[in-house]
């Protein structure tokens, strides 16, 4: 199975618009699992709570439609109609929850994408930000490396003082997940 980055964003969008919460994808050594909706609580909690995943047969892969060419409730219905039936798996780890230390009007920079993070464009080279630099609007932060794709990540839409970092250098991230806290102008 190969997925470029398109077709990954693409069934991302497909699947955030209809009913599924969670989709493992598997292929020879590779396994993508994809979870929405998933709130943070103690893991006794979760521990009790059970989970499934949902396995997608491998003709979905080449049937996958462009959220533009098929409407939302159609492409629901074809994806259900490919799903196996759920398989119970034991409770995932859930993150600590924010530390009260953090700053309410510190603004996070987020991950756009599941890969691996890098403070700097090579292993020579210093790091695009460190804690206590300041930042424009548009700066190149860090980089996210999907697929073999160096994606530089930008403080689109704040400039001010890195506050933290939150994501070592070479760690996997995923979507959604705070990269750097940045204190604003």
């Amino acid at each position: 199975m190969q997925l470029d980055l398109n077709q990954l964003c693409d069934l991302l969008t497909v699947l955030d618009k209809t009913g599924i919460s969670e989709l493992t994808l598997k292929s020879g050594d590779i396994e993508l699992t994809v979870r929405k909706g998933i709130l943070a609580s103690s893991p006794a909690t979760s521990a009790a709570l059970p989970v499934t995943v949902a396995t997608v047969a491998p003709s979905l892969l080449g049937a996958v439609p462009s959220p533009t060419l098929a409407s939302p409730p159609a492409v629901d219905q074809n994806l259900a109609a490919d799903l196996a039936a759920p398989v119970p798996v034991a409770p995932v780890a859930v993150p600590a929850a924010v530390p009260a230390s953090v700053d309410t009007k510190w603004v996070p920079i987020i991950s756009p994408m599941v890969g691996t993070f890098y403070r700097a464009a090579a292993p020579d080279e210093p790091p695009f930000v460190n804690v206590g630099d300041r930042i424009k609007v548009g700066q190149t932060v860090c980089i996210i490396e999907a697929m073999k794709l160096m994606n530089e990540i930008d403080a689109d839409e704040v400039s001010g003082q890195v506050m933290e970092i939150l994501v070592q250098n070479g760690e996997p991230v995923e979507y959604g997940q705070v990269l750097m806290r940045i204190n604003p102008d």
